[in-house]
């Protein structure tokens, strides 16, 4: 998407604030999202928010997941009370429940007041991921898993003037590639994002897709991405990634799937290493593939480890925090008679007068230490250059 639609979008501005603003002062949980390569902002109203413990996507009323890591945990499921399209057009109510008139009638300029949290860090040494890096590698030399991506949280001070839905705006035109989301809801707070990796989706043809995205590196500006060469450490990282799926659909016995990749693609300031992976559902007689994917799938081995059971309790006992919603996934469901569920990557949590910042790296057995360290603060980074704090 160019700069110019969005600018278009941006015009509407006041009238997605108007929504927001109404939503949130009347109890509704808030979804507003923007899918890679459209150019149209989903904006969604749920007074009906609840827990549950597995998605099954095929009986879902059109809504939105929020899910978190730990696939143990219960997801949240916004259904749509009301649902908004925004594009260079204006606003147009999807639900025709006649709302947006209200909404406009009664508009105010307040700021809005997104849902906070009061999540605390405690500072640590500075070599502190390094060594969790190190633990890593020697688990891996003895023979605990083959991979394992540990992750960290950094904590930025942000002024009164800061403006999550400004932040939105400016994420979704720094990544247009990218699944951009600003989610507010009283019992979690309020989460945004722009992540790269799609999790499962199932579109209106019947066709089911996933990716297999690791390995990082910068981008330098007017590269071919032709000309990119990748290390062994990061090749063998992404292929695990791939066999992993690959063995998910042997287990379900699909075999009727087509493959496309490795290729390098670009996300914002950063490029990865990705493989698309399709599955037409009529012609291998599977419908509810996408379901039964997702509870295989999530959460990834680009985000946890492989295998998945050893690589997660290792987290779990080291990581020495609560990774929440981050490397969970998100994303609508069968709006429209399709459903997009990514990882919830290049995320941040919205704390008041700071904000929390998540990032992991793979960990393989030809890991540096320092290299995964930088891996991290690249990402830290990425998300802080493009909200301009």
């Amino acid at each position: 998407m160019s700069n110019t639609a969005f600018a278009n979008i941006s015009t509407t501005k006041h009238s997605i604030r108007n929504i927001i603003g109404f939503g949130l002062a009347e109890g509704y949980s808030i979804a507003l999202w923007k899918l890679p390569n459209q150019n149209n902002i989903n904006l969604l109203l749920s007074s009906r928010a609840k827990l549950i413990d597995d998605l099954t996507i095929e009986e879902c009323a059109p809504g939105f997941a929020f899910a978190p890591f730990d696939n143990a945990k219960a997801k949240l499921f916004f259904e749509a009370d009301h649902l908004f399209e925004i594009s260079n057009k204006g606003v147009a109510e999807k639900t025709n429940k006649q709302l947006l008139d209200i909404i406009e009638k009664s508009q105010n300029n307040s700021k809005l007041q997104f849902h906070k949290s009061s999540t605390q860090i405690i500072p640590e040494p500075e070599d502190t991921y390094i060594n969790l890096v190190k633990d890593c590698i020697n688990a891996i030399e003895a023979g605990a898993f083959e991979k394992v991506v540990p992750s960290k949280q950094h904590a930025l001070a942000v002024s009164d003037s800061f403006d999550m839905l400004d932040g939105f705006e400016k994420l979704a035109k720094k990544y247009p590639l990218a699944m951009v989301s600003l989610i507010s809801d009283s019992t979690i707070g309020t989460w945004m994002g722009a992540t790269p990796e799609l999790l499962v989706s199932t579109d209106k043809k019947g066709i089911f897709r996933t990716v297999a995205l690791a390995g990082t590196q910068s981008y330098l500006e007017n590269i071919s991405l032709k000309n990119i060469s990748w290390t062994q450490k990061e090749i063998e990282e992404q292929a695990l990634v791939e066999r992993y799926i690959i063995s998910c659909f042997k287990k379900i016995r699909v075999r009727e799937y087509e493959e496309h990749g490795p290729k390098t693609v670009q996300a914002g300031n950063l490029l990865h290493l990705r493989s698309d992976f399709e599955v037409d559902m009529k012609e291998v007689n599977y419908p509810q593939l996408g379901s039964v994917m997702l509870k295989l799938l999530h959460p990834t081995s680009a985000v946890c480890g492989m295998p998945l059971e050893s690589s997660f309790k290792f987290l779990q006992e080291n990581e020495n925090y609560d990774r929440e919603f981050y490397s969970g996934f998100l994303g609508p469901v069968n709006i429209d008679n399709e459903s997009y569920l990514f990882v919830n990557l290049r995320c941040l949590k919205w704390c008041g007068d700071k904000i929390i910042l998540y990032a992991g790296a793979g960990v393989t057995i030809d890991s540096i230490p320092e290299q995964e360290e930088k891996e991290v603060q690249l990402k830290f980074e990425t998300i802080r250059t493009a909200l301009e704090i």
